[in-house]
């Protein structure tokens, strides 16, 4: 059971990493940093609860159950943490949401110290790592410490079930998929940890043994629990960078063209080549080395092959901006082939703004790469020029006469 307990607290706890990357960042963010508390609080319940450390802390401690205490004050910390954590997400004036936290804090804090203090009222000489609760149900002060904690957690979840139902009306999208995921998580731990422990409690005092629920059912309810409401925590924080990070691939991946024709001019400093380097750092810096490049063969811009290939592509019934996307594009490779055989710019260049340099972001350079990939118009080669040979010297088309 242990084994099992620890895996999931494991599991929960490595979420706090992804957050929590960046310490500098998270710590000035409230959201971050009451998220990341949550999800640590959380792992450390289930720790506690494992039957192995409470031994532990038992034998560390010289004292029988003292486990129980720790547990329990680790519970309220949760719950306490999940409140504030809900406050900040919600947001609202500054000193509205500081109040409420001091309040929750505040709360919770005196129910920690109320657990503390029954413990140390109660008489409770035998150990009891798995069936504590129900063991005690009827001893004097852990009777009331054992409905304390209890009470104070169902008040968390209960206040996090009626908020995510209030909130996830007026959210979509991401969200309100987490409030849902929360929800679920929260009812899962009312209904198979709270309310198996009260009813095996309750089984007790009235004399009827229904130990098997508190021991053995409400346990991996709580581990499910804390692994789904992590899930709705982290779904809309981490998902969009996620997404935003697989898409910055896929056009890093889909500028390779346009990055293989112009490579050679771009002037850029080149980023240290590191492996661990995200896909968006990746993808700025090809857009930036690109755009240089974009700059420096804009001398070598032949106006009359971008002419001729436009009105090439509208014959052939393409759209006005495919037309424009493929004229581009020709003129581009007949640029960088002029620049690489270093010869003089032409006589009809000119000012001119490629469309991927009208549009932010790397669309427009996409379209650009996607446009050198297509099948060249009217016969002519992907960049409107006859690409020059390996082995001879690049010439010129006899229509285009060049200034050597």
């Amino acid at each position: 059971m242990s084994l099992v307990v620890y895996l999931a607290a494991l599991v929960f706890g490595t979420t706090s990493v992804l957050l929590f990357r960046r310490p500098r960042t998270a710590m000035r963010n409230p959201l971050t940093l009451s998220t990341c508390a949550a999800i640590v609080l959380g792992a450390l319940v289930l720790v506690c609860a494992a039957p192995a450390t409470l031994a532990t802390v038992n034998d560390l401690t010289g004292v029988p159950n003292f486990g129980a205490p720790l547990t329990y004050g680790m519970l309220c910390a949760y719950s306490c943490a999940v409140l504030v954590l809900l406050i900040n997400w919600r947001g609202g004036p500054r000193e509205r949401v500081r109040r409420l936290v001091l309040r929750s804090m505040a709360a919770y804090g005196l129910l920690a110290v109320a657990i503390v203090v029954l413990f140390a009222l109660a008489d409770a000489p035998t150990e009891r790592l798995t069936d504590l609760d129900t063991y005690y149900a009827g001893t004097p002060f852990m009777r009331e410490m054992i409905l304390l904690y209890l009470l104070g957690h169902s008040a968390a979840m209960l206040v996090m079930c009626a908020v995510c139902v209030k909130w996830g009306r007026e959210v979509g999208g991401l969200l309100r998929a987490g409030l849902r995921l929360i929800l679920l998580g929260a009812l899962l731990d009312v209904v198979g940890f709270q309310l198996t422990k009260y009813t095996a409690v309750v089984a007790r005092w009235s004399g009827h043994d229904l130990d098997f629920l508190s021991t053995t059912v409400a346990p991996p309810m709580a581990s499910l629990a804390a692994l789904l409401c992590s899930a709705g925590f982290l779904l809309p924080r981490l998902l969009p960078p996620v997404v935003a990070h697989w898409r910055g691939l896929g056009d890093y991946r889909r500028l390779e063209p346009l990055w293989t024709l112009v490579r050679s001019v771009s002037t850029a400093p080149k980023p240290p080549a590191a492996w661990w380097q995200l896909p968006q750092a990746r993808l700025q810096w090809r857009e930036v080395s690109i755009h240089d490049a974009l700059l420096t063969l804009a001398p070598y811009f032949d106006h009359r092959v971008r002419e001729r290939v436009r009105d090439t592509a509208l014959r052939a019934g393409r759209s006005p901006h495919e037309a424009r996307l493929a004229a581009e594009a020709a003129m581009l490779t007949d640029a960088a082939r002029r620049a690489a055989a270093r010869e003089e710019p032409p006589e009809t260049a000119g000012s001119y703004r490629l469309h991927a340099t009208e549009v932010s972001g790397p669309s427009g350079l996409v379209e650009l790469a996607r446009a050198l990939d297509r099948p060249p118009v009217g016969g002519t080669a992907s960049g409107g020029a006859v690409p020059p040979s390996r082995t001879t010297p690049p010439m010129a088309e006899p229509e285009e006469p060049h200034v050597a």
